[in-house]
């Protein structure tokens, strides 16, 4: 089985099991890009519940995080894990916005122009740059993690070494040039990750991915 036909035989089996995931949850780009950053080394629930603080507090929208003093965004943020860093990060985020001129200027930049423009904001790396790109932006750039690159090693698609950009490429290259269709294969590797290709203890039995044990 060749790398193109093993992932989209992967990416049918895990849509057939769970359905279309909906993925980012987010009501405007700009949450979008908050959620990136605050997703950072934590679960979506403790994102869900900073981003609640937010909303509530009127400051889920440049101007107003821009105005708010670091220590209180990080207040605000504290459900979402390492809120000072994070709050720094966020306002790193938001001068780039300023920069370019809002929100809707910065993600209408050419793809690779967006991409190189935020993997120069200090605190956001290739996950979450191109979690803004394909999620807020909208833009073919498929984001690979932790959970990609557990489940496509134990599947032999990817060696046990390969670093972000390499993983990346397999999907890039053997996969259709799609946003939707990133969207959903990655939502989708999440998925099949938390409930069934997990770190410790796997259930290979039940996983809708059981007998792809040799891809090459």
């Amino acid at each position: 089985m060749n790398s193109a036909v093993a992932l989209n035989e992967i990416y049918d089996r895990l849509l057939a099991h769970f359905g279309p995931q909906h993925w980012w949850p987010g009501d405007s780009p700009f949450e979008i890009m908050v959620g990136a950053v605050l997703t950072q080394n934590t679960n979506w629930q403790n994102v869900e519940k900073a981003i609640a603080n937010l909303k509530a507090a009127g400051r889920l929208n440049p101007a107003q995080l821009a105005a708010l003093p670091t220590e209180e965004l990080a207040e605000l943020i504290r459900p979402a894990g390492y809120h000072n860093l994070k709050a720094a990060r966020l306002k790193n985020l938001l001068a780039l916005i300023k920069e370019q001129g809002g929100v809707e200027t910065l993600l209408s930049q050419p793809t690779m122009t967006l991409r190189e423009l935020l993997l120069g904001v200090k605190g956001i790396g290739p996950e979450t740059a191109d979690s803004i790109v394909l999620y807020a932006a909208g833009r073919p750039v498929f984001v690979v993690d932790a959970y990609t690159h557990r489940i496509f090693s134990r599947h032999g698609l990817i060696s046990e070494d390969c670093d972000y950009f390499q993983m990346q490429d397999v999907f890039m290259t053997h996969l259709e040039e799609d946003a939707a269709l990133f969207n959903e294969y990655h939502a989708l590797i999440i998925r099949v990750g938390k409930e069934f290709c997990k770190k410790s203890k796997q259930d290979c039995k039940n996983c809708p991915l059981i007998g792809l044990n040799c891809l090459h």
